[in-house]
């Protein structure tokens, strides 16, 4: 489960912020949500089962989620996927001299196996800088290796001190020492690979697969149906057709790998998605169904939602945390709530799976729904900076405020500033 991840000097990120899943002693005015919203790791931390993330267009919300993007990505690749000559695709802050060629940084704390781990790197275009590992055996925090460029200390117990001199500057030594089995550095590699989850609410081909396989495999597929089902979607059931498609019939634009495969197995499989409705006669009666092409024929919105089905259902079922940036984006505001409240729900949420997105929906901005410190803002500066700052840091903000009212009203920050618009066009032509 996830603690706390900080970014600083990664491209809107000038300074280093910190998301943090960390539940306030606070109290919400519907107290259920204090039962619901919250769960107990031990008896002094308690952490949040999601977080809603506002801003302005440009502010920065995206770079929150390409930021945990980049780390994830690189701890799982750099090892394997990189030349001594690559560089790092790190982004720094590109608005103040002070910034342009000083390392990125990055932070995850998390919860592994019962332990608390810190873990983070900083890094420019051509090498890594620096790099740590932290746990809490017991009760105080205690650090497994720290590297200074290719300076390393490593704890024994780690077991990974030959592997120092086979890490190259623009590599991870936690990567490499997964590559090599090294018992904890395969774990954390693990956890990050399978239980940190980031997608676009923009681009459903970056997850639609996942839903696809797990239906064509039969993973979730009872589950799956009947969460779709119960967005009113207006289908009764999705069907997946496999289908083998001769060498002959693939498009001109198939690209020529995929050709060659097609040629040595005379043909290629796909899976076709359909929906089933019902059809009516002249009388409004029963009389029979019609399939769609999910893609073809349905809603773009219908068609996110199934792409969104199985990450859902794979976190809720595993105790996972899902990223979704542009959550609203071709959703009801109906939907969305109700996708939010599977995660805020002890019933619904039994694992205390998480959720964290970024949104622009002022519907969900409720007291009914989140506690304050469930409610985050992203804002920049007159110099470009993206700052991150959590609504129960505001003083004088009572547990029963309007959140969505004083939001449009400016009263939190992080709303675009419009200028008037009146001479924009010329009525004389």
């Amino acid at each position: 489960m996830l603690i706390e991840f900080s970014v600083g000097n990664f491209r809107s990120f000038k300074d280093i912020v910190t998301l943090s899943m960390v539940a306030a002693p606070i109290s919400a005015k519907d107290k259920e949500l204090d039962d619901n919203n919250v769960f107990q790791v031990d008896d002094e931390l308690r952490l949040l089962k999601s977080a809603a993330i506002y801003g302005a267009n440009a502010s920065g919300k995206s770079n929150l989620a390409k930021a945990l993007s980049f780390m994830r990505n690189f701890i799982l690749n750099s090892s394997r996927e990189t030349q001594i000559t690559d560089s790092i695709e790190v982004e720094p802050f590109a608005l103040s001299t002070e910034s342009e060629d000083a390392p990125s940084h990055f932070e995850l704390v998390f919860i592994l196996n019962g332990v608390k781990y810190r873990y983070g790197f900083e890094a420019t275009s051509e090498r890594v800088v620096a790099e740590w590992l932290f746990h809490v055996p017991s009760t105080r925090e205690t650090w497994l290796f720290k590297r200074n460029d290719n300076n390393f200390e490593i704890r024994a117990k780690l077991e990974a001190d030959a592997i120092q001199k086979l890490t190259r500057k623009n590599a991870l030594f936690l990567s490499v020492s997964a590559q090599f089995n090294i018992e904890q550095a395969s774990q954390i590699l693990n956890y990050v690979a399978n239980n940190l989850k980031v997608v676009s609410g923009l681009d459903d081909e970056g997850y639609g697969g996942y839903t696809l396989d797990c239906l064509s495999e039969g993973i979730y597929e009872n589950k799956i149906t009947l969460l779709l089902k119960n967005f009113d979607l207006g289908f009764q059931n999705i069907i997946v057709d496999e289908r083998i498609i001769k060498p002959e019939d693939l498009p001109e634009s198939t690209p020529e790998q995929l050709k060659r495969v097609a040629v040595k197995n005379k043909g290629l499989p796909v899976f076709l998605v359909e929906t089933t409705h019902q059809k009516y006669n002249s009388d409004h009666e029963l009389d029979g169904f019609v399939e769609f092409n999910l893609r073809e024929q349905e809603s773009e919105g219908t068609q996110k939602l199934f792409s969104l089905a199985a990450p859902l259902v794979d976190t809720l079922e595993t105790a996972k945390t899902l990223i979704i940036d542009e959550f609203d984006a071709r959703l009801h505001p109906l939907i969305s709530r109700e996708v939010i409240q599977l995660f805020n729900s002890n019933q619904k949420n039994p694992n205390s799976a998480q959720l964290i997105f970024m949104t622009h929906d002022t519907n969900l901005l409720s007291n009914k729904l989140f506690r304050r410190d469930q409610i985050w803002f992203v804002e920049k500066d007159r110099y470009g900076a993206t700052d991150l700052y959590s609504l129960v840091e505001y003083k004088g903000v009572r547990n029963d405020a309007s959140f969505e009212k004083d939001y449009i009203k400016g009263k939190y920050g992080a709303i675009p500033y419009i200028r008037h618009l009146d001479h924009l066009i010329d009525s004389n032509g």
